[in-house]
């Protein structure tokens, strides 16, 4: 294959330079002959933290539509997507080079009746833990909990399990070699994750002060997946009437979005870039949500961050280094000074090709 070429400052360290691609490969070393493709800021793939491909309102869908997904998500600069729970199974993606990289949690693992229809394994405390070996071993080395849900007994947001069986299952985790998520939407649930050494949290509107400064000497990531929870105001209405307990606990977990976000970034806490795409939003709009992010306060250079080069590192990818896997977008203007750019690339190249 001969040489590709690409010139322009190439981030984090926005250093100018010429990046050659060479067998799907990244080097800086001077290719004689090669061919110029793009000029350009040149940004590591970007990672969409918080996906769910293969499942759509209805639960899982067929290989052709999961193909559409990846297709929207690849062309839009997701390279890597961390799946957050999908009721498809999404194993065969791993073996098209065309498609973005995928790291599976398998399905959702909810209590009986508390989740949404056809997308979870529905089951009781005892069962719990047993679900999370099965899930880890079949997964790419993450388990997606329900850590709360409403409970049509309280009327209320309510956690999933007791916390003792939280506490077994993410010991069962990690001893199969596999770290923890889980949809948090309110505040009780939270402190027994966390003392049971959850990995990450999922939405995290009930987050309290002293729970963020948990997570951030814990090291437990963060991420916020702020489009899925300014829906809030719907679901509040959509429940107020038979559950007004629920409908008020939305509305208030809503109110101080900004406030758990900006908190976590002050202290340090690890956050990542989301989209929530498959049955809650469209697959392709993760610049939607590190813009969604930047509307909340948190500062352009930080979100593209954390939705390139500090997302792959937490995943165990690399960046743009010698020798690397050639994944990477190329913009028109900086990203980090113009966030809007995310929405226009002009060269998205996975392994080596150019893809979009």
């Amino acid at each position: 294959m001969s040489a590709l070429r690409f010139s322009g400052p190439v981030l984090p360290d926005g250093e100018s330079r010429d990046l050659y691609v060479v067998d799907g490969r990244v080097t800086f070393e001077a290719q004689p002959g090669a061919e110029t493709v793009a000029r350009g800021w040149i940004v590591p793939g970007l990672v969409d933290a918080h996906n769910h491909l293969g499942l759509e309102d209805h639960g899982a869908v067929e290989d052709d539509r999961v193909e559409e997904q990846a297709v929207a998500d690849r062309d839009a600069g997701a390279l890597l997507l961390r799946d957050c729970g999908s009721a498809a199974d999404t194993r065969w993606v791993h073996e098209r080079d065309d498609l973005p990289r995928l790291l599976r949690a398998g399905r959702h693992i909810a209590r009986t009746r508390r989740y949404i229809r056809d997308y979870a394994h529905e089951v009781e405390p005892e069962q719990l833990a047993a679900y999370v070996a099965q899930e880890a071993d079949a997964g790419d080395g993450w388990v997606k909990l329900v850590g709360d849900w409403i409970s049509r007994d309280s009327g209320d947001l309510a956690p999933s399990f007791p916390q003792d069986s939280f506490a077994a299952a993410i010991a069962v985790a990690h001893e199969h070699g596999a770290k923890v998520t889980a949809h948090c939407f309110g505040h009780e649930v939270l402190q027994g994750l966390l003392d049971a050494g959850i990995d990450c949290i999922e939405h995290g509107t009930g987050l309290a002060l002293d729970q963020i400064e948990q997570m951030a000497a814990g090291g437990v990531a963060l991420v916020p997946t702020v489009m899925q929870t300014g829906k809030f105001p719907e679901f509040a209405a959509q429940g107020r009437e038979k559950f007004p307990d629920y409908a008020a606990t939305m509305d208030q977990l809503h109110s101080r979005r900004r406030e758990v976000l900006m908190s976590a970034h002050e202290a340090g806490v690890a956050l990542y870039v989301g989209s929530d795409g498959g049955g809650a939003q469209r697959h392709g709009h993760l610049a939607g949500e590190a813009l969604a992010m930047t509307e909340m306060g948190m500062p352009a250079g930080d979100v593209l961050a954390a939705v390139s080069w500090k997302a792959r590192e937490w995943l165990g990818f690399e960046g743009l280094v010698e020798g690397a896997s050639a994944d990477f977008v190329v913009y028109d203007r900086d990203p980090a000074a113009d966030l809007t750019a995310l929405w226009e690339p002009t060269c998205v190249v996975l392994r080596g090709r150019v893809v979009a």
